[in-house]
């Protein structure tokens, strides 16, 4: 580790044994969870580590620097007052109801509350087996690693709501499997790991008390302004349905596939959770399957809508001892009008458009139809855009996307005229236009490269610098022009499965 790391004004930093622990989760009733601790493992060593996530627990940056920080999370060490679960939940896994999944290679080791008042948990991912672990070792590989952990913090500089990534250590040794490969931890952090599948497990074992008993442990401690409510449970589950709408349009806004979204990868709080094999489109292409396991495409890029509604369902389903049908229906028929707004705002404002207006849509449609019959790279285009003007008309970057210039005219022709109705000035346009469309998103071929070099040279420094790059993607920096390049021949369309 040779980058400095400077900590934001806030709370003092303190060293990791004092960090400041509560036990929250104990608080429920151990059908939810089991108490194990992580298996130690032969040699830990710090592979990256991330100073933005250290503030979250108001942990110093300079602790990464002891040799007993690997200890601890790696798990060979436990923090002060520490009590380690893995957490249970069920889930339907592509459509398909399974009764007990749970964390089977995941550990809760501490929650912390921060000076914020805020509850981070920690959990160590690759820790070891746990009665969840339904015949697997419990460990991660150092590849599926470093891709969670590039991509939640990815997704984090991108303003979309995930979890968080503070360190990756190794183990120092191998684990099997398509071949033997370097074993590895992720600590992420979440201010809750509860998904919609906590509660499924327990509705669909006959256990109402255990339902209510969840909501009331989520809503104490994360819809704190629901306490006392008559209607909280419902109110509770329509802001559900809001984050969960307004997450997912946030995701088609940005062209990033989720590629395994079973309601036990659904948070109760909306955030991105659950990192395996995801994608950014390249080529514009709405049926795009991030994840060759895949093979009907149900969690295609274009479907991701209808999957999170088809998710609430069964959270609804879960939640009927506490709310009734009409509730669960009037939240759930809010879904679509709450994803059409985020997502038409969220466009509007790669556009560049300062206010919204009822034909924006159409706007935006025939583009879209463009780009995908083009196979025009998603990404690179909306940057490219950001340099239109209306004097001067398109750069060559933006009419080079196409086989010729003439067939983004007619469309540049009705974007042109919608500027100006409403006075856009091009400087300060383009200027919120470059602050919205990144120039750079986690593209698979990125992530395969700091893969290669980790995992075959022992060289642990391009997950660094994508790290830093993704932290700031909107920005132009010297040096890193080829990280906002669409992907080389051998880097499209790769392969990226459950255990990637």
């Amino acid at each position: 580790m040779s980058r400095s790391h400077s900590v934001p004004a806030g709370p003092r930093p303190h060293p990791l044994e004092a960090l400041s622990l509560i036990r929250s989760y104990q608080s429920l009733p151990e059908p939810f969870y089991q108490r194990v601790a992580p298996r130690r493992v032969p040699t830990p060593y710090l592979i990256s580590f991330n100073p933005d996530a250290a503030t979250l627990l108001d942990l110093d940056p300079a602790e990464a620097g002891r040799p007993e920080f690997a200890e601890y999370f790696t798990g060979n060490r436990l923090l002060p007052g520490a009590d380690p679960l893995a957490l249970g939940y069920a889930g339907h896994q592509f459509g398909v109801y399974v009764p007990e999944l749970g964390d089977g290679r995941a550990i809760l080791v501490a929650e912390v509350e921060n000076g914020r008042s805020e509850k981070w948990d920690v959990q160590l991912k690759g820790a070891g087996r746990t009665r969840f672990s339904r015949g697997g070792d419990g460990r991660a590989v150092l590849r599926s690693t470093i891709r969670e952990y590039l991509c939640s913090e990815a997704m984090h500089g991108l303003g979309i709501p995930t979890t968080r990534a503070l360190c990756i250590t190794g183990t120092g040794e191998r684990v099997e499997r398509e071949m033997l490969e370097p074993g590895a931890v992720l600590t992420r952090l979440a201010p809750s790991h509860v998904r919609f599948g906590s509660f499924e497990q327990m509705a669909h074992i006959g256990r109402p008390d255990l339902v209510k008993a969840l909501a009331d442990h989520v809503i104490a401690h994360h819809f704190g302004h629901l306490a006392g409510r008559q209607d909280r449970y419902a109110v509770f589950f329509a802001e559900v349905v809001e984050r969960t709408a307004r997450l997912i349009a946030d995701w088609q806004s940005v062209g990033f596939a989720h590629g395994v979204m079973n309601t036990d990868n659904m948070s109760i709080l909306g955030l991105t959770l659950d990192y395996g094999p995801f994608g950014f489109m390249d080529d514009y292409v709405p049926g795009f399957i991030c994840n060759h396991s895949d093979v009907t495409g149900r969690y295609a890029f274009d479907r991701q809508p209808r999957v999170g509604l088809w998710n609430l369902v069964c959270l609804a389903e879960s939640l009927l001892s506490l709310i009734s049908e009409t509730q669960a229906r009037d939240a759930l028929d809010r879904y679509h009008t709450i994803f059409a707004r985020r997502f038409a705002k969220r466009m509007g404002v790669k556009l560049g458009l300062g206010e919204q207006r009822p034909e924006d849509g159409a706007l935006v449609k025939a583009l879209l139809e463009l780009l995908e019959a083009h196979q025009v790279d998603y990404t690179t285009f909306f940057r490219d855009l950001g340099g239109y003007s209306i004097h001067s008309g398109a750069p060559e970057r933006l009419a080079a996307h196409f086989p010729t210039p003439d067939v983004l005219e007619p469309w540049l022709a009705r974007y042109r005229r919608r500027l100006m109705e409403e006075d856009s000035p091009d400087r300060a346009r383009q200027a919120a236009m470059a602050r919205v469309n990144p120039r750079v998103v986690l593209r698979n071929y990125l992530a395969e490269v700091a893969i290669r070099s980790a995992v075959t040279e022992g060289d642990f420094s391009e997950i660094d610098r994508l790290l830093a790059i993704l932290h700031d993607p909107f920005s132009e920096r010297a040096g890193t022009e080829a990280y906002g390049e669409p992907p080389p021949a051998w880097g499209r369309h790769l392969a990226v499965s459950c255990s990637s």
